[in-house]
């Protein structure tokens, strides 16, 4: 072994210490200024159009298409979802009460059957406009899915202007996602 191989091996746990500690110092100043989330994944969509897709419906006459959540002239919540999903579950209600309030949900059954996605929305409530399937998950990763429930807020215009990764509660719906309708109404 060469004297600067011995010099890089040596070396090599510093650099790692030193990256890792930066990263934690970032973390800390992040929490103490009130700027870190842990739930919030960011989103190459944010600010852009919505993917161009077209899928079958639940039902025959509920698929839809990228096209199709533009053309409504209003602001449209995707959300995927699936029936083996537990934080979906959680979620219902709350998708429940944006459904009486008004707002257009439009949900996209995410790798599940169409037995089971029937016998989850009959067991939890049917908080949506249409209902599309994506058994493959094409269109989930497109839209850069994680996992399910993820929501996606589209502004008339088709732009997607909001995301959460995960369940939604009445505290997101409050903090997050209400002020953000009210601005683009």
């Amino acid at each position: 072994m060469t004297p600067i191989q011995r010099r890089f091996f040596l070396l090599a746990p510093l650099g790692i210490a030193a990256v890792g500690g930066a990263a934690f110092w970032t973390l800390l100043e992040r929490m103490r200024a009130g700027r870190y989330d842990p739930h919030e994944v960011p989103s190459m969509l944010i600010g852009k159009p919505l993917p161009t897709f077209s899928l079958p419906g639940q039902q025959p006459s509920q698929g839809f298409s990228s096209a199709d959540v533009t053309a409504t002239g209003r602001a449209v919540l995707i959300n995927f979802f699936a029936s083996w999903c537990i934080p979906c579950v959680q979620e219902a209600p709350v998708l429940m009460t944006l459904k009486q309030q008004g707002l257009p949900l439009w949900g996209i059954a995410y790798k599940d059957k169409a037995d089971a996605t029937s016998d989850f929305l009959q067991q939890n409530g049917d908080p949506y406009t249409r209902i599309a399937r994506d058994e493959p998950g094409r269109v989930a990763i497109d839209f850069g899915v994680y996992g399910v429930p993820e929501s996606y807020l589209v502004d008339k215009a088709g732009i997607v202007r909001w995301r959460w990764a995960g369940g939604l509660s009445e505290d997101v719906v409050q903090q997050s996602l209400a002020p953000l309708l009210q601005s683009l109404t």
